[in-house]
């Protein structure tokens, strides 16, 4: 029978004071706690399985909150997420929730997190993103960019960029989001990286490729922590690596 392969992990960095980043693996998430170590987990390839990661905004209160409480409200719709149009109700109904829990706090106002992630079904996976955290297919010779970074082009000489130009919450009134959400047919041995940007920001692409094509599941999501860390580690680092396997 075919199941579902994730390797994952969350760190606060070399330089963050704590963790703002959240996971969701299917029903289990990880909201602002700290590992190294990988942590795999094993699921049946049947109803739908959502993967995520949750990246509260740096420089906003709440941030941590902000990631959580998607995080956990996409674990608990996550079996109802079969279509491309339910993702997307999904996804707007976790910006209102992040806006009214804010409302009701004036210490929380303008909180927010990014979200980026996959849906896993046999007959389509549906990748889906909201601000700058990403996902990637690793499953042939290179890595291929799957979502898209709301955020403007850096600036000449720099490889990366601070703007965020959406994400749920994150401003003092509430607005509206435009999720990115594609689908494409899953294939036995596919092989996806979701991550935050603390682990794209200090390590570019070419590195990235270079570990998932040396290493498998939770050694490389090892690797790929490490890569970061020995990068400086400047924020938080959050990664899932998603293989769809077959028994």
């Amino acid at each position: 029978m075919p199941y579902i392969s994730v390797s994952a992990l969350s760190h606060e960095g070399l330089v963050r004071e704590h963790n703002e980043d959240s996971l969701v693996v299917g029903p289990w998430t990880l909201c602002g706690t700290v590992t190294e170590n990988p942590q795999t987990l094993l699921f049946p390839f049947g109803t739908p399985c959502v993967v995520a990661v949750a990246d509260g905004l740096g420089g906003h209160p709440g941030g941590e909150i902000a990631s959580a409480l998607v995080a956990r409200r996409l674990a608990l719709v996550g079996p109802g997420l079969d279509s491309e149009a339910a993702v997307r109700d999904a996804l707007d109904a976790c910006n209102r929730a992040v806006y009214a829990v804010a409302a009701g706090d004036p210490e929380l106002t303008a909180m927010g997190t990014t979200v980026a992630g996959v849906v896993l079904m046999p007959e389509t996976v549906l990748v889906f993103n909201v601000g700058d955290s990403r996902v990637y297919d690793a499953s042939g010779d290179g890595l291929r960019r799957l979502s898209v970074d709301d955020s403007p082009p850096p600036a000449p000489g720099h490889r990366t960029t601070s703007i965020v130009t959406q994400t749920l919450g994150g401003s003092v009134h509430p607005t509206t989001i435009e999720a990115h959400v594609t689908g494409s047919a899953p294939a036995t041995g596919a092989r996806y990286l979701v991550c935050s940007d603390g682990l794209t920001d200090p390590v570019p692409d070419e590195a990235l490729e270079d570990v998932l094509s040396e290493h498998t599941d939770g050694r490389a999501a090892f690797e790929l922590w490490k890569a970061a860390i020995e990068a400086g580690g400047p924020d938080n680092i959050t990664l899932a690596l998603v293989r769809i396997g077959a028994q």
